[in-house]
């Protein structure tokens, strides 16, 4: 591989380290990048792109671990959940058309931007949400299964839409509900690696460098989002959520 190749695929990562760590959504920087200038079979930068996003969703959940307290009763749970249901979904990818879901997830982002704009209040702060039986499954069962399944067959926006249900079904802050999605991202990932992993589809070298760059973006994403808060959170919510539209859009269009 070139060495200018290389050394935007690391840049690549470290950015999407950051973005990943403040609100999910940094496959929108890494995978392109390895689309572009990775390996040739598509299967082995979608492969390479998780053994890069586990060690920054790690690094990240570890980091707010430390310092924004998750609620962990629920992520655990969820986050074993979530790398069974991962890996089906990876299993699944072969034998269904990406293409066929995503006009449904831009309907969803598109929901999800106008939901964000017309209630500015939502996730600044924390909701008192009655911590049902029901409402508690709920919050274990929707990221655990439906979105952990959607991330090893598609994948693109699974920590947005991590963040949103912890705001929607617990009440979290956005940083708190960004801290829940870290253990589950981290959960979603692994389940489809291992999958990944058994077919032979891993470029390890590669990976572990960009493994290593998402983890300095990660930490710096992490710190970053606690120290600034939930408004800054909601900024680059948005802002994710209307690039994941565009591209979307753009490829559901072209």
């Amino acid at each position: 591989m070139p060495v200018d190749h290389l050394a935007v695929l690391l840049l690549a990562a470290l950015a999407a380290g950051w973005v990943d760590a403040v609100v999910g959504g940094g496959g929108l920087i890494q995978l392109p990048a390895l689309l572009l200038l990775g390996p040739s079979a598509p299967v082995a930068a979608l492969a390479t792109n998780k053994l890069g996003s586990i060690a920054g969703t790690s690094s990240a959940a570890v980091a707010y671990l430390r310092r924004a307290r998750p609620d962990v009763r629920v992520a655990g749970p969820a986050a074993l959940l979530a790398v069974v249901c991962a890996a089906g979904g990876a299993l699944c990818a072969a034998a269904m058309s990406a293409d066929v879901l995503k006009p449904v997830v831009l309907a969803v982002l598109l929901g999800v931007a106008v939901i964000v704009v017309l209630n500015p209040k939502l996730g600044r702060e924390a909701r008192d949400v009655p911590r049902t039986r029901r409402r508690i499954a709920a919050a274990v069962a929707v990221p655990g299964v439906a979105i952990a399944f959607y991330d090893g067959l598609v994948g693109p926006g699974t920590g947005t839409f991590l963040v949103l249900a912890f705001t929607a079904l617990l009440g979290s802050d956005f940083v708190r509900a960004s801290a829940n999605a870290k253990i589950i991202n981290t959960g979603t990932n692994l389940g489809a690696l291992l999958v990944f992993g058994a077919q032979g589809h891993i470029l390890w070298a590669l990976g572990l460098g960009m493994g290593a760059c998402n983890i300095v973006g990660a930490q710096l994403g992490a710190r970053t989002a606690i120290r600034r808060g939930t408004g800054f959170v909601r900024a680059v919510l948005l802002c994710v959520v209307t690039a994941l539209v565009l591209k979307l859009g753009a490829e559901q269009f072209a």
